[in-house]
């Protein structure tokens, strides 16, 4: 998820909603066929390992098949067992140093920041590959405690190379607010999953706000 020269100013970055049993997978695939996505954060709450390995492995093989980096939130050990491209800890969820001695030197290790410059620059110490901060907006999808100001993510991208994610009740209406203020990554759930049209009509509206081009 590092950003190469040639890439978009700013890409979608999917995290799953709870429930992602069902019709789930082809909700995936058609989101990931629609346009670009660089990652899927899979996040499920209240599940025993294997329970969440079983909804996790056909999610992995979706992106993998789409080049996708599939990220596990919170939950190092399940990565590991997945196989997965990183993990995403929230503060209190681990530290991105063990995470790094657990996944290998390739995996994408993010890091929850809140609203907090402190916290983003211990986790850029501690090796994280990226920190997310937010919320920005009004969300369902977590319980909102902290509220960021876009102006964090000027002042981040004017000091550090990290890159930085959006997260927090982003839709296609706020999304470009935030790659203006310098987010490399908005991260959506319920802003795609919840897409009056389906995700794979959201996922090319954002693709057009953000200026990327549609995959094919």
């Amino acid at each position: 998820m590092t950003t190469a020269p040639t890439a978009p100013t700013c890409q979608l970055y999917l995290i799953s909603p709870l429930d992602v049993g069902g019709d789930f997978p082809a909700r995936l695939e058609e989101a990931l066929a629609a346009g670009p996505v660089a990652a899927f954060q899979f996040r499920v709450k209240g599940l025993d390992q294997h329970d969440a390995a079983r909804l996790a492995e056909p999610l992995r093989a979706i992106c993998a098949e789409h080049d996708v980096a599939f990220i596990v939130n919170d939950d190092v050990a399940l990565a590991k067992r997945l196989k997965a491209d990183g993990v995403h800890l929230g503060q209190g969820d681990g530290d991105p140093k063990e995470a790094r001695r657990q996944l290998g030197p390739d995996a994408q290790i993010g890091v929850t920041c809140h609203d907090s410059r402190h916290l983003a620059m211990d986790a850029g110490e501690a090796g994280a590959d990226y920190v997310a901060f937010g919320a920005f907006f009004p969300t369902t999808t977590k319980t909102v405690e902290h509220r960021a100001d876009p102006e964090i993510l000027t002042w981040w991208q004017g000091l550090f190379e990290l890159p930085c994610v959006a997260i927090g009740g982003i839709t296609i209406d706020n999304a470009k607010t935030l790659a203006d203020a310098g987010a490399d990554f908005v991260a959506v759930s319920g802003g795609v999953w919840n897409y009056r049209d389906g995700p794979g009509a959201a996922v090319r509206a954002f693709a057009e706000i953000l200026g990327n081009q549609p995959a094919g």
